[in-house]
C-alpha cells in the first residue's frame, strides 16, 4: 500500500479502493455538516465530553472548541478527497502534512465505523468478520467490517511510510 519515496508517502489505489475511500471520507464530512446531533454515539465518540462528570463544564468547553475541531475534521477528510483521483485508479502522493491529515481522517472514519459496528478494544476483528460471513456473506455488515479492516491496514501502511522526524 503506502511506501516512502524520499520525503513523500506514495500509494496506488485501484478503482474500488478510490470509491470506498471517497465514500468513507464523504460520509465523515456529511456527518459533521448535516447538523451534528450530540446524542448520536458516533458524534459523541468523535467529540467526547471533556468533563464526563460535569456536563455544564463540558458544554461550555465545547462551545469554545467544537467549531475549530469540526472544521479540522472536515478539512482532514477533505484532504483525502482532494488527493484521490476523481474516478478510476490512480497514484496518491502525500507530503508529511497531507499524510498526517490522512491519518487523522482515517482515524475519525474508523472511530465512526467502529462505534456503528460496536467494535470494542477487545473485539477480534477476524472472528467478527468470519461470524458475519457465516451468517450472511452478502450482508452490509460483512462489507462494513471489511472496510473497517481495510482502513486499519491503510492507516498502518501510512504510519510505516512516514518519513522519520529528526
Amino acid at each position: 500500500m503506502f511506501r516512502r519515496n524520499g520525503s513523500t508517502c506514495v500509494a496506488t489505489f485501484a478503482v474500488d479502493e478510490v470509491r470506498v475511500l471517497r465514500k468513507v471520507a464523504g460520509e465523515v464530512v456529511g456527518l459533521l455538516t448535516d447538523g451534528m446531533d450530540h446524542t448520536d454515539p458516533v458524534v459523541s465518540r468523535l467529540f467526547p465530553d471533556i468533563y464526563p462528570d460535569r456536563p455544564d463544564d463540558s458544554e461550555e468547553f465545547r462551545l469554545y472548541t467544537e467549531g475549530e475541531l469540526k472544521t479540522g475534521k472536515i478539512d482532514q477528510a477533505g484532504a483525502i478527497l482532494a488527493a484521490l483521483p476523481d474516478e478510476g485508479e490512480g497514484e496518491v502522493r502525500l507530503d508529511g502534512e497531507a499524510a498526517e491529515a490522512w491519518l487523522r481522517a482515517i482515524n475519525d472514519a474508523r472511530l465512526a465505523m467502529g462505534t456503528r459496528l460496536d467494535i470494542q478494544a477487545d473485539t477480534d476483528l477476524g472472528a467478527e468478520l468470519d461470524d458475519a460471513v457465516l451468517h450472511d456473506p452478502g450482508s452490509s455488515r460483512v462489507f462494513q467490517l471489511s472496510v473497517y479492516a481495510y482502513l486499519g491496514y491503510l492507516q498502518e501502511s501510512l504510519l510505516n511510510a512516514l518519513p522519520e522526524i529528526e
